[in-house]
């Protein structure tokens, strides 16, 4: 792993030899895209790793979403099966309400087949206010302890699994030119990628992803490992 990464394609080709690769530190030395790249193509103003997200994702051989302790990564299509049969043994929401308003989110996803979170903010009635729910009828009202931010929702989904992000979007200048930062669609995994059903438990899924780790980082302590993992 000590080849730097010099573009999209050397970034896909890491996630598969690896089957994992977060885009953050991650709590393993060495372990992640901010730690892989040749320096040039961190900090830049021009072509770096943050416009090789979408490259990558296109390819279709690598999901990408919040996935490593609600940071950013890539899961190669391999792992995919297991780790959304994994990780969708683990719910994530807090308690009772929030899980409700993670299913609305889920199911409207679904049913649209894709969204960005200002589609869903416009669908679900929100504006965006600082992050916080508000009916965009205003003659509408919500009390305070009802605001919700989508952010939340949307990162506990990653982490279960249930959703990835399927491209990135950006706004573009007179002369066709994209710029700013770009604005990412979520899918289902099953959407983008199809049916990921296997022959095994959640649990049996989780052995075979451990083990994986294991032998990738056989120094590694086992409590981030688990971290990881999730």
């Amino acid at each position: 792993m000590k080849d730097c990464l010099k573009s999209s394609t050397d970034v896909e080709e890491r996630c598969l030899q690896t089957g994992f690769l977060p885009f953050f530190r991650c709590g393993i030395p060495g372990f992640s895209i901010e730690e892989m790249i040749a320096p040039e193509y961190w900090f830049t103003d021009e072509e770096g790793a943050w416009e090789w997200k979408g490259p990558v994702i296109r390819e279709g051989h690598c999901a990408y979403g919040k996935f490593f302790n609600r940071k950013a990564g890539f899961v190669s299509r391999e792992w995919l099966p297991d780790w959304v049969n994994y990780r969708r043994s683990r719910l994530l929401a807090p308690n009772e309400d929030a899980a409700a308003l993670d299913d609305v989110v889920l199911q409207t996803i679904e049913v649209e087949g894709s969204a960005t979170i200002q589609e869903l903010r416009r669908m679900l009635g929100f504006a965006r206010g600082r992050g916080r729910r508000r009916p965009t009828d205003p003659e509408s009202e919500v009390p305070e302890d009802e605001k919700v931010s989508l952010d939340p929702i949307l990162t506990r989904l990653q982490m279960e699994g249930r959703l990835v992000i399927a491209d990135f979007e950006y706004n573009t200048d007179r002369h066709g030119n994209p710029y700013g930062w770009g604005v990412a669609r979520y899918m289902t995994p099953e959407a983008l990628y199809g049916p990921l059903t296997i022959d095994r438990t959640p649990d049996e899924s989780h052995v075979r992803i451990h083990d994986h780790f294991r032998e990738l980082f056989p120094d590694a302590p086992e409590s981030r490992l688990t971290k990881l993992i999730g």
